[in-house]
């Protein structure tokens, strides 16, 4: 008792192939008729992968702002490491005051006497 549907399946390929040919004909009520299809069909697969590649792009845009977003945080910290060695740095290779002393121990009694 099964029942064949009255609908049919179209093959990937199939529906890429008349798509292509979609892109390049000038009557496309002769192309439906090559094929086989309806019009709406034709338009349908269309709208379908255009809304796929609108979808894709989409998809492509936020993932490449997730990313720009990512490397400026990547940036300000590494600018701000390099600020903070800079400043290190110059405080290590500043001249230190000048001891007025001889470098000699203070005078003084000494210890244990």
């Amino acid at each position: 008792m099964s029942q064949e549907s009255k609908y049919r399946k179209f093959s990937k390929e199939f529906r890429e192939s008349a798509l292509r040919r979609l892109a390049v004909t000038a009557n496309v009520s002769e192309l439906c008729r090559d094929l086989g299809i309806s019009r709406q069909l034709l338009y349908g697969w269309r709208d379908t992968r255009q809304r796929k590649q609108q979808k894709q792009a989409q998809d492509a845009s936020q993932r490449l702002r997730q990313e720009n977003a990512q490397l400026k945080k990547v940036l300000l910290r590494k600018t701000l490491e390099v600020d903070f060695l800079k400043a290190a740095c110059e405080k290590v290779a500043a001249p230190r005051p000048s001891t007025t002393g001889s470098g000699e121990t203070a005078s003084g009694k000494p210890s244990g006497n």
